[in-house]
Parts: C-alpha cells; sequence; structure tokens
C-alpha cells in the first residue's frame, strides 16, 4: 500500500513505515488527513489546522508525532513578528505501509472509506466495485494500467485545485467457503 505525496525534488521517492511507532503514527484518521494536506506543497500547523478542521493545538500534537515517527519533516522556516514559523511537508514522495497480512486491518482503504463516507452527499463521485475473473497475466496488466493512470493523473495534479482522492485495490479475495448442502 502507498500513499503518494508532493511531488518535491529533493525528497526521497519513498519512505517505508517499518516501526510500531510509524505504523500507530499513521494508522490514525486525523495524521493522515494531514498527511493528505501536506502530500502537494509544504503547509505550516495554522494552515494543516484550517484545512482538516482542527483546533491549532490539535494539529501541533498530530503533526509532532508525524514528526517524531519520520513521516514529516520541516522543509522550511521564517519569522513571523518575532516566532519562528515552520512549514511542514511529508518525509518522501511515497509513504509504503505494509501489507496486512491475512485477516489484518488494511490501513490504507479503511481511511479511504472515513474519507469517502466523509465527503460532501451532493458532491460529485464515481465508486464503482466489478467482480473479474481474470488470468494472471490479465491481472498484472490492469494492475499496471491502474497504476500508470494514477501516476499520469497525480502528475497533472495542480495544488491550487480543490482535493480529489483516488483509491483502487485489486486483489483475489479470500475463497469462499461452501455451506453443506449447497450445489458443488
Amino acid at each position: 500500500m502507498t500513499i503518494v505525496g508532493m511531488p518535491t525534488d529533493d525528497l526521497p521517492e519513498t519512505f517505508h513505515v517499518t516501526t510500531d511507532e510509524q505504523l500507530r503514527a499513521v494508522s490514525n484518521l486525523t495524521r493522515h488527513r494531514i498527511m493528505a494536506v501536506l502530500r502537494f506543497e509544504p503547509a505550516t500547523i495554522t494552515q494543516i489546522a484550517e484545512r482538516v478542521g482542527l483546533a491549532k493545538g490539535s494539529s501541533s500534537y498530530h503533526v509532532r508525532l508525524l514528526e517524531r515517527a519520520g513521516l514529516v519533516k520541516v522543509v522550511r522556516t521564517r519569522k513571523v513578528r518575532g516566532v519562528t514559523e515552520r512549514y511542514y511537508a511529508m518525509a518522501a514522495r511515497a509513504i509504503v505501509l505494509p501489507d496486512p497480512g491475512e485477516g489484518g486491518p488494511d490501513v490504507l482503504m479503511r481511511h479511504a472509506v472515513a474519507d469517502l463516507e466523509a465527503s460532501p452527499a451532493d458532491g460529485e463521485r464515481h465508486v464503482r466495485m466489478a467482480h473479474l475473473r481474470l488470468t494472471d497475466e490479465q491481472f498484472a496488466q490492469l494492475g499496471a494500467r491502474l497504476q500508470a493512470l494514477a501516476d499520469e493523473y497525480r502528475e497533472l495534479s495542480d495544488p491550487s485545485l480543490p482535493d480529489a482522492s483516488l483509491v483502487f485495490a485489486l486483489f483475489h479475495p479470500a475463497p469462499r467457503q461452501q455451506s453443506e448442502g449447497s450445489a458443488k
């Protein structure tokens, strides 16, 4: 699972979440939303608080946890009326989460569903689920096409435009157990 961040040339390509502290930090929905704010451009605590709808103190708390886990970092500072204002950005262009393992929670998909449910009901949405039967080759090709499409539109992203989220999951579901008495 990968969370794609801002296209900044001086950032590493990927950051792999490997520790429990990092996983706890990214597993929180509020911190996920803060990272979404930082995916295109650096922001101050005040800007983050406004965009996520938090009090500045709460925003600061969550950003500190993300910073301590190495997921975000200060990328520039400036003095404003004697106070140092810090601008935070994601620590890498993409944050790679560990595979949740069999039966484990898929943090990225849970956050995506929460964001979808919180989006305006009267807003435009494109949500679709399709059940497919594919060869291994077709499965791999579709995965590559979806990734290429996401990458293409990420390159077209303009930070001045409203956010849009794209989430896709291509997977083989767990085998279903047939009940006794069902036809084989």
